[in-house]
Order: structure tokens, then C-alpha cells, then sequence
């Protein structure tokens, strides 16, 4: 496990930079009030209210620590884990259709009745505003819920497909079955909807789940943690916490499939260990998201549109957010000077005391983001924020214009509230330099053209193309989400999230009456052209039938 485990260390974003902090338990201040009740649930039964009071964060933290490492998940564990659930996926009791309804139901009773929780577990988390919360993590789990539950039985049915006269008479259809013990690794910036909404594809479809949060949001990962065992069935649906030990111990078992939501360093680890079990994998990453802006367009919506898709996106943290506007040379100040009034309108004049904002993760997020503005020459190309606020892990909305193409924001996903403006002289120029980079998760355009619409459409090969909005193709169940390229590969959602954790097995039925000869040795010219003649009928759809 040595070697592997350093290999994801090496790429994976830590919780803070010191790197004994793995299990993700000081990613959020240290007086943060989850790390304090969580420690003091477990230790309500033994010590007085005052003494409590008294108890210090460090010790909660030894706390923590100590209990975590006296229950180790290790290769053993990992290895029983996997057996049961495969024993459980092999008595049959997952494929039901009435099994999988029932736990697709469990989940939406689940998010109803915990909700307040669950926008706790968020605020503490990222200071996610609780409308935007809602939004993006409630009611998209219930909708992803209601959708599947509503679309099951139709999904489960087998696909009568058409045979040929050559093999008359016969039938033949195409079954959905479940691939059997899947794992989902989930990330921090969306934890709830990034790690429910997998897990109702996967049980819709009929498989035994294992769900790894994130360690970086400490508070869903153990809401989640706590929760699923409440209301599903946990002989076949398990949580496993922890950080990288875990996670690349669990990536040494065999399982039948693995999605992983994350960057694109992890996403090849991960890729490169399933492939020593030849387990496939969907791996939903991330990208430089443009949004070309069209002078012709109406400037107000566009950018409302612009800062529901970069800063109420849990303030840029988000793979299908804005990362950067490309725009022409004379549109740049107009489209500035609206995104100036409109972040003003939106934020106050200091949206640093702003609460309809989310935080940064964490430190290390924090100085990663820094980092970028702090390059050479990149703060003189600032129009607008900048400002930041380490010890509340704030970064004001920032507007950058005509950053150098090689500097670390135009070569590095930005998640999070930069936004540089990148200008060219005529629109349909943005298309070179779109189509010069790796392929994005989601690409924007804002126009009424509509010649230059269908251009986009045709020539930019991304995740998802949205035109005139951002973001809002993900609340459509009947559209796949996922990459191309750099960005990912493989997609879910409503139908697509079944089809992803489904084998499509090929059934064909035939009885034992009309055995043509043709087929059998001895050959003799006669059959030869018998058969020659059933090709030339099969060829123009003679005898084809369901």
C-alpha cells in the first residue's frame, strides 16, 4: 500500500499544508464549532458541562486522532468489506425492482427529514449560503430521487432488439444488470449531491455501494457517515471515512466498477489502480470552463447569468463554474463595468462581510488561490477585488484583465472567485484559443447570433455546452453529465447514472424446430449460395424482426 499511497499524497490536496494532518480533522479553524461538537458527543456521558467548557481544541483534536487510529481501515478490513457485500449482491437481493425503490425512497425521506443538518453540516463546511445550499444539494438530490423512482420500472425492462432471417426463427433483447459492488469517491465542494447522486444511479441499477466522502469537508463526510446506516440498507450500501490510507486501500480491492469525482492527477491514479483488476472507471474531473461573451447579447442577463455560474456557485468551487470570460478588445470595459454593478448589487461593497458568499475550503485552498495572484506581474491586471482574508479563508470577487496565457490562472483550473477576462479582437476568434487548450468540463456562450450559436455548438467539443446561461444543464436529468478529454470520461445522471452502473448483456433465444442444414458441415456450393442470396434479402431489411 506504500507506494501507491505516496503517489496519491504526492498529488492530492491536503487539508492544511502539514503533512501528518491526513485525516482532514483541522481543515476548518481550529475553534470551528463541528470539531468541538463532535468531540463533545463522545465524551457528553463522562464530563460536567464546565468541564467541557474547559476542554481545549488541541485536545480534541488528540482525541480524534487517537480513536481514528485505533480503528485503522486497513487491507484487511478493506478485503472483508468487499467480500460481504459481495456475498449480500450475490444472494440477489439488491435486484429487485422493489429494493431499489425502497432505498431511493429512503434517500429522499433522508434529505427531508435531516435537512437542517444537512445545511449545517454545509455552513460549517464551506459557510454555504443556505439558499444556495438548498438549491444545489437538496433539491437536487430529492429531483434526482423522484426522477429515478418515477423512470425505474421503464429502465429495468428489457430491450427488444430485431433479429435477421439468417438465424429465423429466433428473438432477442438486451438486459440491464447490475454490475455488482461499485465504489464512489466523492469530493468536498458539492458533498451531499456529488456523493448521493452517484449512489442513487448505482442503486437504481442495482448494485452493492461504497461511498467515500471526502475527508476535506469533515462535517458532511460524517453527517453522510452517520446518516446512510439510519435509513439504508447497510448490509449493501456502507460509508467508509478517512483520507488517503483509506482511500488507496480501497482502491487495492477489486470492484466492478469505480467513479471518482476530483482533479485529473488523482483521476490517472485512480484509472491506473483500477486497471490492475481491469475494473472500469467514470471519472468526472474538471477544466477551464470559458464563457464567450458575444457584444450582441443582453448585457444585465448575461451577467447575472455570468455570477450565478462563477460566485453563487459555492463561490467559483465548482467544476462546471466560470473559470475565465473570453471577450472582444471594445465589448471588455462594458461587460467590467456590469460585472462591477452587479457583484456591488449582489455581494454589498464589501463582499467580504458578505454572507450570501461561501468560503474557501480550507488553508491550503486558500493558498493555492493566493499563489495564483500572487505570480509576477498579475496583480497590475486587476480591475476589480483582489482583496483577501486568510484567517476567515475569504477571497473577495476578483476581476483580472488580459492575464499573460502562460501565467498559472490561464494553465491551472482556478476553482474558485478569480475570474480573468481574456480579449481577442473579433468573437469567432475565441474559438482558436478555446479549441488550443485541453477540452472543458462545460463551455458558455452569450449571443443572439444565431449562425454564431450553431458555430459554437458545432466546433467546440466540450462536457456540456450551455448557450446563454451557465451551470443550468446539470438540473436536467434527461442530459448526461460528464467529460471529454482532459475532463473526464464516462457520464451519469437520471438515465445515464442506471446505464453507468448497468452491463448491457446480450440475450438471445432461439427454439429447436426450422434447423437449417446450411450452416453445418458438409459445405457444398448449393448452401454457398443459398446463404449469398439471404445476405443480399438481409442487406435491403428482408426478414428483419423483433
Amino acid at each position: 500500500m506504500g507506494s501507491l499511497a505516496a503517489t496519491i499524497g504526492s498529488f492530492c490536496p491536503q487539508p492544511l499544508p502539514n503533512p501528518s494532518n491526513r485525516a482532514g480533522v483541522a481543515s476548518i479553524p481550529c475553534d470551528d464549532r463541528f470539531l468541538r461538537r463532535t468531540f463533545m458527543s463522545r465524551v457528553r456521558k463522562s464530563v460536567t458541562f464546565e468541564h467541557r467548557q474547559r476542554i481545549h481544541c488541541s485536545s480534541a483534536v488528540r482525541s480524534l486522532r487517537a480513536e481514528e487510529k485505533m480503528e485503522v481501515f486497513d487491507a484487511n478490513k478493506a478485503a472483508l468489506l468487499v467480500k460481504e457485500l459481495r456475498g449480500h449482491f450475490n444472494s440477489g437481493k439488491t435486484k429487485s425492482y422493489e429494493w431499489r425503490v425502497a432505498q431511493l425512497k429512503a434517500i429522499s425521506k433522508m434529505v427531508d427529514e435531516r435537512e437542517k443538518e444537512i445545511l449545517e453540516a454545509l455552513q460549517i463546511d464551506l459557510s454555504k449560503p443556505e439558499t444556495e445550499a438548498f438549491v444545489s444539494e437538496i433539491l437536487l438530490i430529492k429531483s434526482s430521487c423522484q426522477f429515478a423512482v418515477e423512470g425505474l420500472k421503464q429502465w429495468m425492462k428489457p430491450e427488444k432488439v430485431k433479429t435477421s432471417i439468417l438465424t429465423f426463427p429466433s428473438s432477442a433483447e438486451i438486459v440491464s444488470e447490475p454490475l455488482g459492488v461499485v465504489l464512489i469517491i466523492s469530493t468536498w465542494n458539492y458533498p451531499f449531491l456529488l456523493s448521493l447522486d452517484p449512489v442513487i444511479g448505482a442503486i437504481a441499477a442495482g448494485n452493492a455501494v461504497v461511498l467515500k466522502p471526502s475527508e476535506i469537508a469533515p462535517a458532511s463526510s460524517k453527517l453522510l457517515a452517520d446518516l446512510l446506516p439510519q435509513y439504508l440498507d447497510k448490509t449493501v450500501i456502507r460509508v467508509v471515512e478517512g483520507a488517503i490510507p483509506e482511500t488507496t486501500t480501497l482502491l487495492e480491492q477489486k470492484w466492478d466498477k469505480i467513479l471518482y469525482t476530483g482533479n485529473g492527477r488523482v483521476g490517472r491514479i485512480v484509472m491506473a489502480a483500477a486497471a490492475k483488476h481491469l475494473t472500469p472507471v467514470l471519472l468526472e474531473l474538471g477544466g477551464k470552463n470559458p464563457a464567450v461573451v458575444d457584444p450582441n447579447v443582453d448585457l444585465q442577463v448575461a451577467v447575472r447569468r455570468i455570477l450565478a455560474g462563477k460566485w453563487a456557485c459555492n463561490n467559483g468551487q465548482a467544476c462546471i463554474g466560470v473559470d475565465h470570460i473570453i471577450t472582444t478588445k471594445d465589448f471588455a470595459p462594458k461587460l467590467i463595468d456590469a460585472l462591477r454593478v452587479q457583484l456591488g448589487r449582489s455581494f454589498g461593497e464589501d463582499p467580504m462581510k458578505s454572507k450570501d458568499i461561501s468560503r474557501i475550503i480550507n488553508l491550503n485552498h486558500f493558498t493555492r488561490l493566493k499563489r495564483l495572484l500572487d505570480e509576477e506581474g498579475i496583480s497590475s491586471k486587476i480591475v476589480l477585488g483582489g482583496q483577501t482574508d486568510e484567517k476567515q479563508l475569504k477571497i473577495a470577487p476578483t476581476l483580472l484583465l488580459d492575464v499573460p496565457d502562460d501565467s498559472l490562472l490561464m494553465t491551472e483550473e482556478i476553482f474558485g472567485p478569480l475570474l480573468p477576462i481574456v480579449t481577442v479582437d473579433a468573437v469567432e476568434d475565441s474559438f482558436d484559443l478555446i479549441l488550443s487548450k485541453p477540452k472543458p468540463l462545460a463551455a458558455y456562450l452569450f449571443t443572439k447570433d444565431e449562425k454564431l450559436k450553431k458555430k459554437f455548438v458545432d466546433t467546440i467539443s466540450a462536457g456540456a455546452v450551455t448557450i446563454n446561461d451557465t451551470v443550468l444543464h446539470v438540473t436536467v436529468s434527461e442530459l448526461p453529465f460528464g467529460g471529454v478529454g482532459e475532463s473526464g470520461m464516462g457520464a451519469y445522471h437520471g438515465k445515464f447514472s442506471f446505464d453507468a452502473f448497468s452491463h448491457k448483456k446480450a440475450v438471445f433465444y432461439r427454439g429447436f424446430f426450422a434447423d437449417a442444414t446450411l450452416r453445418y458441415p458438409p459445405y457444398s456450393p448449393r448452401n454457398l449460395s443459398i446463404l449469398k442470396a439471404l445476405t443480399v434479402l438481409t442487406s435491403i431489411g428482408f426478414g428483419r424482426s423483433k
